[in-house]
């Protein structure tokens, strides 16, 4: 039986309703009619359109839990925070936000701007100005090399006269947006990046709400895929659980991960594939969390930070997450990298240095535990966002296209939210759209209607 997408839509409603099943790792079922590979946003996404169209689908993921970067971290401090992404965006078209409000979740908007510090003191309103003024500029130049015919870095085409600012405005642009530095990234990737100003938080986390919207799947944890048969017709994945015969499947892992070989394919997979993903390998991003009981900073709430800083050595501070004493300090692009691969009690040392330098030896002092990601050490994602090198953007395309029966999904096979959540789920519901439609399990209609897929986005920042 086939379902038209109208139908398609109104199960999809129906299922959002249903009762909620936890994720299971036992038994693993020997056949589906799509397997997952990946329970992060974009595989949750894919499974739940797949048991909408009323289909079997098995969710097979290497880590011990679901949520792939979104993980919330409910243990280490008496309040949640989130190891991995923290904002949704897209308010008036995401229908993870639907979903988190329909799951008892709270969400709240983000801080709608910055502060900025220099050295011991906070910038006056006019500094503030000229440091806006000077993004402005940089974007601008950007988006106007990403209109000529070749492709070329983010760095090349910055305005020389930025001054005290351009340490600043290239972290901005380059390490806290994309994980990258701006001589590795594309000027037509980054300008073709949806505007993600409209942030929104979940209370309880991006990580809890994966987990919650992942409860009513079938998901086998800690069982990694270590081979996938592939033809025209059908899959076999392999498992340390056993082998899946499916009729299609849909890969959900990192471009890193991809690209590194810890699945192995058969026949391989095209070199068009592989040198696409290797093109949007994945930056660098991670949170160094500092306990700063009584608030010796002076911020407020939820307080975004960012120094004048005249080297890529600086970072963004996420102050108070949801009225707590945690800070989250962050670092990315190269210096990110190379901080992590010293270690977290290097990366503690550095916000610690980092916090002294801004705002006194005494602040730095009272901080009590400390906690750091390393997601470029994390054997099953390798890193934090996709970023394109300069030439690469139309490999994002290329990710969509279908290898016989399967099909690539998550934040890198996105052409306007690669690096966000919004940009996987959505992936995820398409990529399932296409699989449905191999096997032959949905129809669509001469007069469709829209859906978050289809509905038209804010065009991106100009």
């Amino acid at each position: 039986m086939t379902i038209t997408r109208r139908g398609f839509l109104s199960a999809s409603a129906a299922f959002a309703a249903m009762p909620v099943l936890r994720a299971t790792a036992a038994p693993l079922p020997r056949e589906a009619d799509i397997v997952v590979i990946g329970a992060g946003a974009a595989g949750i996404a894919a499974a739940r359109r797949i048991m909408a169209a009323n289909r079997k689908v098995v969710v097979v993921e290497a880590a011990a839990q679901v949520g792939g970067r979104c993980i919330t971290d409910t243990t280490t401090f008496d309040v949640p925070f989130d190891r991995g992404a923290r904002w949704m965006h897209n308010p008036e078209t995401n229908p993870m936000i639907r979903l988190a409000r329909s799951a008892g979740l709270d969400v709240l908007p983000a801080p709608s701007g910055q502060k900025m510090r220099i050295g011991r003191r906070n910038a006056r309103a006019g500094e503030t100005e000229e440091f806006l003024a000077a993004l402005v500029r940089a974007n601008r130049a950007i988006d106007e090399a990403a209109r000529g015919k070749l492709d070329t870095s983010c760095a090349s085409v910055l305005p020389k006269d930025l001054g005290d600012w351009a340490g600043a405005a290239e972290f901005m642009l380059g390490a806290s947006f994309a994980g990258k530095d701006l001589k590795e990234l594309s000027a037509i990737d980054k300008a073709r990046a949806q505007d993600r100003n409209a942030a929104i938080a979940c209370r309880q986390g991006l990580g809890t709400l994966i987990t919650k919207l992942g409860e009513q799947a079938p998901v086998a944890l800690s069982t990694p895929a270590s081979r996938i048969s592939w033809s025209n017709r059908d899959v076999s994945v392999e498992t340390p659980g056993g082998k899946i015969a499916a009729r299609a499947a849909i890969v959900t892992v990192s471009t890193n991960v991809l690209t590194a070989g810890a699945i192995k394919f058969a026949p391989d997979i095209p070199k068009r594939t592989l040198d696409a993903a290797a093109k949007l390998s994945l930056g660098s991003y991670d949170h160094i969390v500092l306990q700063l009981p009584g608030n010796p900073l002076g911020l407020a709430r939820d307080d975004i930070l960012i120094e004048q800083s005249n080297s890529t050595r600086t970072a963004l501070m996420f102050a108070n997450i949801g009225g707590s004493s945690l800070c989250s300090i962050d670092v990315g692009g190269s210096f990110g990298r190379d901080l992590s691969e010293q270690g977290e009690k290097a990366m503690a040392a550095f916000a610690k240095e980092w916090i002294a330098k801004l705002f006194g030896s005494e602040a730095a002092a009272i901080v009590q535990k400390t906690s750091a990601t390393r997601w470029n050490a994390s054997p099953f994602v390798m890193g934090a966002m996709s970023a394109s090198s300069p030439g690469g953007q139309l490999s994002r395309k290329i990710l969509t296209e279908p290898i016989g029966n399967l099909f690539l999904a998550g934040e890198a096979t996105h052409e306007t939210l690669w690096g966000t959540v919004d940009g996987a789920w959505e992936s995820g519901e398409r990529a399932a759209d296409a699989a449905l439609r191999k096997i032959g399990a949905l129809k669509d209609e001469p007069a469709d209607v829209p859906t978050q897929s289809t509905k038209k986005r804010r065009a991106p920042r100009q």
